[in-house]
């Protein structure tokens, strides 16, 4: 008997199980049910959210600019400050840059990165993150604890990405 033919997956337009909260709202593209390179999500980042600087030893992501403008951290800074990752600087000389629609980032294991909404207008953008699934689960108890209203819990932030390879180096924050 022949082997069944394998077949893709084919996820339209507005398709995916979202996960949101005031903070941020995540659609689940590809997981690791669908791929064993990467997890893939579309990610609406609202008005005033920075995911706040951080590292990871085994992950490897990439961001893609879809709509609106964020700023963005992908190099090794001179310092790690631990409070204004916007001022950070490589010994190259890179800098934070304003990601417009288009811009694609690519971050390496041990590289540290950041995103940020500065403006007054919710931005989206694709993001991949290999290897799957520690995303995926990582997001849906990250936004447990933003659905639990008010401030949120840094020590049970703290706590969920030490468990999933995130390496804080700033906060995280959110709301203008």
């Amino acid at each position: 008997m022949p082997a069944p033919r394998a077949e893709g997956l084919l996820v339209p337009p507005g398709q995916g199980r979202t996960v949101r909260t005031p903070a941020h709202h995540v659609t689940f593209k590809v997981t690791g049910a669908h791929s064993r390179m990467a997890s893939s999500f579309e990610v609406v980042v609202p008005p005033g959210f920075d995911v706040g600087a951080h590292v990871h030893t085994r992950s490897e992501e990439l961001f893609y600019v879809l709509e609106g403008e964020l700023d963005v951290l992908a190099f090794e800074p001179l310092v790690r400050t631990p409070d204004n990752w916007q001022r950070w600087q490589s010994a190259s000389g890179n800098r934070v840059v304003r990601a417009t629609p288009g811009t694609v980032i690519v971050v390496p294991p041990g590289c540290p990165h950041a995103f940020a909404n500065p403006t007054d207008a919710p931005a989206k953008m694709f993001f991949q993150a290999s290897p799957p699934p520690d995303h995926e689960r990582y997001f849906e108890e990250l936004l447990e604890i933003f659905a639990s209203g008010g401030p949120p819990d840094r020590a049970a932030i703290a706590e969920l990405r030490s468990r999933y390879d995130i390496e804080q180096l700033t906060p995280l924050r959110h709301g203008p």
